[in-house]
């Protein structure tokens, strides 16, 4: 499995977009989308600055491991929603942390549920609490009922990005386009 286009905006909002190092809510240096220095280069540190195009490359290497480390160790099949939810679990307390998770141990037992509540288990610090029940929610919640919130309490759902066809060829047209070209043909 892979991040779907809906998880990897939401999770972009749950991390937010910083294209100069700041500490975050426990101390760590971060820049860009929640890139710190376990994730390799660049090393963030007071006064580093980066471009908004440099940050989106940096984020797309970066969850690359998570997305791995989520696909690896949780038992299939997987609802895209749900995965989605691990991933941005995994990505904000790290790999080794979500491998001896109480959620994984949970999935692997066949306990969805318990899985779920289990992601509200990683409180720590408070204000992380509102994020935690948003994937909560992620967790439980088909992208066909509702899309998710960054954080329960948003006023605003995450919007779904729009996708466009890989290539002219491949595109069809949409319903106006064709009922234009059939009202052209006189029918």
């Amino acid at each position: 499995m892979d991040l779907s286009a809906v998880g990897r905006a939401v999770l972009i909002a749950r991390e937010g977009r910083r294209l100069e190092a700041y500490r975050d809510s426990v101390g760590v240096w971060t820049i860009g989308i929640g890139h710190t220095a376990a994730a390799g280069p660049p090393l963030p540190r007071a006064g580093l600055r980066i471009e908004a195009g440099e940050a989106d490359a940096i984020f797309t290497r970066d969850v690359a491991a998570f997305v791995r480390t989520v696909a690896e160790t949780v038992p299939e099949p997987l609802p895209q929603h749900a995965f989605d939810a691990l991933v941005s679990l995994c990505f904000n307390i790290g790999p080794a942390a979500f491998r001896r998770s109480t959620v994984l141990r949970r999935l692997r037992a066949g306990d969805w549920a318990g899985a779920g509540e289990a992601i509200l288990m990683w409180n720590r610090p408070a204000a992380i609490i509102p994020r935690r029940q948003g994937e909560f929610d992620q967790f439980r919640t088909p992208y066909e009922t509702a899309l998710p919130r960054a954080r329960r309490g948003d006023a605003q759902l995450v919007a779904a990005p729009v996708e466009r066809p890989s290539s002219p060829s491949r595109a069809r047209p949409g319903w106006r386009a064709r009922l234009w070209d059939w009202l052209r043909a006189g029918r």
